[in-house]
């Protein structure tokens, strides 16, 4: 992420072995503090630092519905032939806790440090591409006006990607609400891509590099040009991935979710749990709380950024009590700020069409069922067409 993105002079691909991806992973291992990647944890696939090929999944699938989710083994030899799990690079980016300055009392006063940003290097492989996309978006809200998270900074500007295209889309996915399952070159920012191809004689790879960084990384692994066969196989993999994908958002959401007295509001509160799954599991929501502890001695107070969501009573808590006391207003504040405001303050929608809410809220509310269902007048009245003289 920190590297400088390159001036593509050629669509040039790599042809990459299984064996070479564990040289991959092996070199990003000597060259990194950490490497964070898939691993098949809690029957999910999370992030979680990994040491070798090893590590990754193997041979394992998912299966995504409205609330649900499920592993399975497929048989084969793939790392990442399944959608996304849980877990999402915010959590890498915008850690659930960070420190923001410690208060120490010395010689009768109070002194204050600020704690300093994260000198670890990482790299992150196997991200999606909507994952990619929710960085990019996430780093708009925390370094992209006038006062910069330096945390945040930070964690982007030492991050390594190696992305993977997804060619096995869940039923959740509405990635059309980004730019598709693949990683595009020139517009997205990745080091390396790879492309996984699997058959009866094993699993192999077509690489390309989107920084001067990840090129460096590939040419020195010494790996072959891709045949152009190969690199056909792979573009009509990343094709029957969009194929596949069976929602989308409807392109009046922006407009739709701000009607505030529409009485689906109500209908979707008498679902909601409001316990904040959507948002601990969205790559863009990034709602923060400060937590101040006092050490036993009394000598000492830390304060802590943490996680919080909207959907909390206490997150609108104002001098008279919570401004959004009720779950209708705090849903409707996230799905409107997410669709609707979110282009107001950063030009762009707040969805990157990874489907995480869809999977992972307990009752099974579906976004874009929602958004439709806003997008009908609740009146049912037949509004003839405006006539211009």
């Amino acid at each position: 992420m920190g590297g400088e993105a390159r001036a593509r002079d050629d669509d040039r691909r790599w042809s990459m072995s299984e064996a070479d991806l564990a040289r991959l992973l092996d070199l990003l291992v000597a060259r990194f503090d950490e490497v964070v990647g898939p691993v098949v944890a809690d029957g999910t696939i999370r992030l979680r630092p990994i040491t070798s090929i090893a590590d990754l999944p193997t041979g394992v699938t998912d299966e995504q519905e409205v609330g649900h989710y499920r592993l399975h083994r497929s048989g084969g030899r793939a790392h990442f032939s399944y959608g996304v799990g849980p877990d999402s690079p915010k959590a890498i980016v915008h850690p659930p806790r960070t420190p923001v300055w410690t208060m120490r009392r010395r010689d009768g006063t109070l002194v204050t440090e600020l704690a300093a940003p994260p000198t670890v290097t990482r790299a992150l492989v196997g991200v999606k591409a909507c994952d990619l996309r929710g960085m990019a978006v996430l780093a708009r809200t925390q370094t992209g006006g006038p006062y910069v998270d330096p945390w945040d900074a930070a964690a982007q500007e030492q991050l390594f990607t190696v992305t993977v295209d997804c060619t096995t889309p869940a039923p959740t996915c509405l990635c059309g609400a980004g730019s598709g399952p693949a990683a595009l070159d020139g517009v997205d920012e990745f080091d390396v891509a790879l492309t996984e191809l699997e058959d009866a004689f094993g699993v192999r790879y077509v690489a390309r590099c989107g920084s001067d960084r990840g090129q460096a990384v590939l040419e020195e692994l010494g790996l072959h040009t891709a045949h152009p066969s190969v690199v056909l196989e792979a573009d009509q993999a990343v094709r029957r991935a969009e194929r596949s994908l069976i929602r989308e958002m409807p392109a009046d959401a922006a407009e739709v979710v701000r009607r505030a007295d529409h009485p689906r509001w109500d209908e979707v509160a008498e679902r909601c749990l409001a316990c904040g799954n959507c948002t601990a599991v969205c790559p863009t929501c990034f709602c923060t709380d400060v937590e101040d502890r006092i050490e036993l001695d009394g000598e000492t107070s830390v304060r802590t950024r943490v996680w919080d969501t909207c959907f909390s009573r206490e997150y609108s808590h104002l001098g008279s009590g919570p401004h959004r006391s009720s779950t209708r207003s705090r849903y409707r504040q996230w799905l409107t700020h997410k669709l609707g405001t979110w282009h107001d303050q950063f030009g762009e929608s707040g969805c990157v069409g990874c489907g995480r809410c869809i999977t992972w809220c307990p009752v099974g509310i579906d976004l874009t069922a929602e958004v439709e269902a806003l997008g009908f007048d609740h009146d049912r009245e037949v509004i003839a067409p405006e006539v211009v003289a």
